[in-house]
């Protein structure tokens, strides 16, 4: 492993930045899957409910039912676990529409293009 050397002023200027996360992002006090509607729901502090797609969120989109029913909220309501797809989102990057990586994001984006054509062309 390699010898890192981290500065006071490093680690004092994480702390600031984590204690601001916790200050301002979003923190739920609640998360569940919908299977009938297939959404995973988060309900933060303030009473603010959100659904999302399962499909939508990177590292869920093959998941079972049993699989996506089976959510952790971190202690402090800032992240979302499913242990049996070994999946992790934060909840402020699913309330602001971030759901996975930069290319996950991309190749969202790119397939609902897709879709969209392929929808108004049926029509």
């Amino acid at each position: 492993m390699a010898n890192v050397d981290i500065t006071d002023t490093q680690i004092k200027a994480a702390r600031e930045v984590g204690k601001h996360a916790l200050d301002h992002d979003f923190h739920a006090e609640a998360a569940w899957y919908d299977s009938e509607k297939a959404l995973v729901w988060i309900k933060t502090i303030n009473g603010i409910y959100h659904g999302v797609p399962a499909k939508n969120l990177q590292g869920l989109q093959n998941g079972t039912e049993q699989q996506l029913l089976d959510i952790e909220l971190s202690p402090k309501g800032t992240g979302l676990h499913w242990p049996q797809l070994d999946a992790d989102l934060t909840v402020h990057g699913i309330m602001t529409g971030v759901y996975g990586t930069k290319k996950w994001m991309e190749q969202l984006k790119s397939s609902q293009m897709n879709s969209n054509k392929i929808s108004r062309i049926a029509v």
